[in-house]
């Protein structure tokens, strides 16, 4: 597990910058063809983790419902992200992460509710969820990646 945790740091380490680098203005465009803004797939990579290994093991999320509401599956900007929106993401990034390491290290997942990802795969364990947690944060990556150029 030790490399799945380092890969999801390694991921969190390249979104990161994006939040240092780009205005309140860039992170909030709507891009032509997008639904979502840079912002949004920031956070949403931040809700999804805690969903699906917190939340699947029938615990408590290290966020707010609030949160989770805003930047889960399906939702869309409904007024921009402000200095301090980004603030609070750029700390979750990296202490959700941490928090979670330590509690997979404590042995505090002991259940989990399998669940079917949209892409067909079905997540049978917390391992499973926080290997597919880094392939959905990879595709959000490229997102931003691409949204990037046009902002």
């Amino acid at each position: 597990m030790e490399q799945t945790f380092e890969l999801n740091r390694t991921l969190r380490k390249l979104i990161a910058p994006f939040l240092e680098e780009l205005s309140l203005d860039q992170l909030n465009t709507i891009p032509e063809g997008f639904t979502n803004n840079l912002f949004w797939n920031i956070a949403h990579v931040v809700v999804t983790q805690q969903l699906l290994v917190y939340k699947l093991s029938g615990l408590p999320m290290l966020i707010s419902d609030e949160l989770v509401d805003k930047y889960k599956k399906g939702s869309k900007p409904e007024q921009a992200a402000s200095q301090e929106d980004v603030n609070q993401i750029k700390s979750l990034l990296f202490d959700t992460i941490d928090q979670t390491q330590a509690d997979y290290g404590s042995g505090v997942f002991t259940q989990f509710t399998e669940y079917p990802t949209s892409s067909g795969f079905v997540l049978k364990s917390v391992q499973d969820a926080m290997a597919y947690n880094n392939f959905h944060e990879g595709l959000h990556l490229g997102i931003i990646m691409s949204m990037k150029k046009i902002v």
